[in-house]
């Protein structure tokens, strides 16, 4: 059974005379503090949905109708929902794996991609890149997903659990560390190479499962990830337009990529046909010039910012 920590089951408590007040239909959000908050914040922003932090720091406007925010670690995030002191909120995966947290992933933003790896200063491992067969110290913030690994790769190990910076502990303090990489770059600047990947992680949108079960608050966590998914197709599409003569449409359109089928409409004096469709973003380097050759012309790119299909 998943064990809520005591400073978040207090906290929880602590707020329930609060949020006994709020209607309840109120959708409680939390939102990430960090590395994370960009990301989310102008994934909302394209969305339709405004964030204003304003000035009262940890509680942000929302432009959601009967919602209120407040912004949180992305590990108390988990926390939160897990109590229920929170409806829906975004974190990492890792978070969630991390804390065991009882919760309802909704939605997966891709945002911010990490993997949490086991590395080591390259002088302490063995010329063939494995661990020496010694009792091992691990630093990590990462205490569960730690402990889940010693047990499947069979080592013998102390878990010393740490709040930031655990690049630093190799080599005086710890002989590894199990910790969060996007690229890399730290934990080779600190002299670390990484032995093997833990799991990997990106944001997600997570639910309390109270708020998962309410129809009416379902509804609207359903609305939420509508809009969210309508950005990120978006991000990966643009539109396409064209014309094309009437004898060239069929071979054009067996080439052309869609969602469904593309927007034809006849062009004046029928002297051929429009076409409109939202194709791959990443196709297009190669798609224009084939497209060119089967006899398309005047053909117009431009951004989509939302795409519902």
């Amino acid at each position: 059974m998943p064990v809520v920590p005591k400073d978040a089951s207090e906290a929880a408590s602590a707020r329930s005379n609060a949020t006994n007040t709020l209607p309840s239909a109120t959708l409680r959000l939390a939102l990430p503090k960090g590395r994370q908050q960009t990301g989310v914040l102008a994934l909302l922003a394209e969305a339709g949905i405004s964030v204003d932090l304003g000035g009262r720091a940890y509680r942000p406007t929302v432009g959601l109708p009967d919602t209120e925010a407040k912004l949180l670690k992305p590990q108390n995030v988990v926390e939160m929902l897990a109590v229920g002191a929170r409806d829906v909120g975004f974190a990492g995966a890792d978070w969630a794996l991390e804390k065991d947290a009882p919760v309802v992933e909704l939605f997966d933003t891709g945002l911010d991609p990490v993997r949490i790896v086991a590395a080591a200063p390259r002088e302490f491992l063995r010329p063939d890149g494995s661990l020496p067969d010694r009792p091992l110290i691990i630093a990590t913030e990462y205490v569960g997903l730690t402990e889940a690994w010693v047990e499947r790769r069979g080592l013998d190990a102390r878990i010393l659990q740490t709040f930031g910076a655990t690049e630093v502990f190799p080599p005086e303090d710890a002989d590894l560390i199990v910790d969060n990489t996007s690229s890399g770059a730290t934990l080779r600047a600190n002299g670390l190479q990484i032995i093997d990947e833990v799991q990997r992680s990106s944001t997600r949108l997570f639910a309390s499962e109270a708020a998962a079960a309410d129809p009416v608050k379902r509804t609207r966590l359903d609305q939420i990830v509508l809009l969210l998914q309508s950005v990120l197709d978006a991000r990966s599409r643009v539109m396409l337009e064209l014309n094309v003569g009437p004898e060239s449409l069929d071979a054009l359109l067996d080439e052309l990529p869609c969602m469904r089928q593309p927007t034809i409409s006849g062009l004046r004096g029928a002297a051929g046909f429009a076409v409109r469709a939202a194709v791959p973003r990443a196709e297009i380097a190669t798609l224009l010039p084939r497209l060119k050759e089967l006899g398309g012309a005047d053909i117009v790119i431009s951004g989509v910012s939302q795409l519902v299909p």
